[in-house]
């Protein structure tokens, strides 16, 4: 793996200050002019995916980047009070059948991981923690943390899986469109034609601030985008809104979470780029396969559409995930509360997998 970017100083996404001005509004310009272009192609998600694109293209040609993580931050408590305007009563007839799928989401977990974990291990080199956490389907930033607590290399954990939640977002909705005929295009995600009323965005702002401090509070994992959605999900179900987000807050914030996974690739080179895609590319390519196993074998046992199990058992980050099922209009209720329970059975069980598989660990973890 490249030394330069297991040495690079300091991450991207950060804490920023006002020295750090000009980087960031210099990377949100290019993530914006990236989503502009996507967006007058017609591609699938065009705001984030554009953005993605752009700052990790200037990311390699050595243009430093910088991203807020409070702005970040802020950016998916907004995200997550638009996944739960997506909630509606009808999702009440289909929610008997979410136990069987949730049940083998757990068996996903384990048999993706311990797969991705082999290659990663005895194929890509990687040492034994570092192996195991960059192949575990679980969220960037959780993976990240777990990784550098075991002592492994978290900044590589952190390329593998930024490169596998770019090549999932990139290829899922193209396939869609190639193969289901999905219209690709940004659903629009903002309010009706009437506007937010005061008390839309009384509700809509409750929703946010509440919903976080709540699931902090009972400790929910991804508590910015789980505690948001999960409240204003009960709001739209209960009938107190039908309002969401406007278009404009929702697309800046998916240029500012698409800016933010382009500028993790920072320190690595184009000479690094084609290991770094042949590395997280089988592994997506792997993980992928076990999701349409799993996809398929569901589908059969539930009559849950394939394109709904296969964007809910996908290797994808939670709140990208969730947006292309938005954008796809693929029943994102379903989607997000299974990338939801991913999450929670990465954080809770992945730890005791990792002290099965590390026990006695050799004396090679240095490769």
């Amino acid at each position: 793996m490249p030394e330069n970017f297991s040495k690079a100083a300091r991450s991207p996404v950060r804490h920023l200050t006002r020295a750090d001005l000009f980087l960031f509004l210099r990377t949100i310009a290019i993530g914006v002019v990236g989503g502009g272009i996507f967006t007058a192609l017609n591609m699938p998600l065009p705001w984030m995916m554009g953005a993605m694109v752009a700052t990790g293209s200037m990311t390699l040609a050595k243009v430093e980047m910088a991203m807020d993580t409070r702005l970040r931050t802020l950016m998916i408590l907004v995200l997550g009070v638009l996944l739960g305007s997506a909630f509606s009563p009808e999702i009440l007839d289909r929610i008997a059948l979410w136990p069987v799928t949730l049940a083998a989401l757990v068996a996903y977990v384990f048999v993706s991981t311990i797969i991705a974990w082999l290659f990663f291990r005895f194929v890509a080199g990687f040492d034994r923690k570092t192996a195991f956490f960059a192949g575990v389907p679980g969220g960037l930033n959780e993976m990240v943390i777990l990784s550098q607590a075991a002592g492994g290399d978290d900044r590589l954990v952190s390329v593998m899986h930024s490169t596998r939640i770019f090549l999932v977002v990139m290829t899922l909705p193209i396939m869609f469109r190639v193969i289901e005929g999905f219209d690709p295009a940004m659903r629009t995600f903002g309010t009706s034609e009437g506007g937010l009323d005061v008390m839309d965005v009384v509700f809509l702002a409750a929703s946010a601030v509440v919903g976080y401090y709540l699931a902090r509070l009972i400790r929910i994992p991804a508590p910015h985008l789980t505690g948001p959605m999960i409240v204003s999900a009960t709001v739209h179900l209960t009938g107190l809104t039908s309002a969401a987000p406007p278009v404009v807050l929702i697309a800046a914030a998916q240029v500012i979470l698409g800016s933010a996974v382009g500028a993790r690739f920072a320190g690595l080179t184009f000479r690094d780029l084609g290991r770094i895609l042949r590395l997280g590319g089988t592994s997506t390519v792997i993980l992928l396969t076990i999701s349409a196993i799993f996809a398929v074998t569901l589908e059969a046992i539930t009559d849950i559409p394939f394109e709904s199990l296969i964007l809910a058992f996908s290797p994808g980050g939670l709140t990208e995930m969730s947006l292309v099922a938005l954008a796809l209009e693929i029943d994102t209720a379903f989607v997000a509360t299974h990338h939801i329970a991913r999450i929670c059975v990465v954080v809770i069980a992945v730890p005791f997998l990792f002290k099965l598989l590390d026990r006695g660990g050799s004396k090679d973890d240095d490769l």
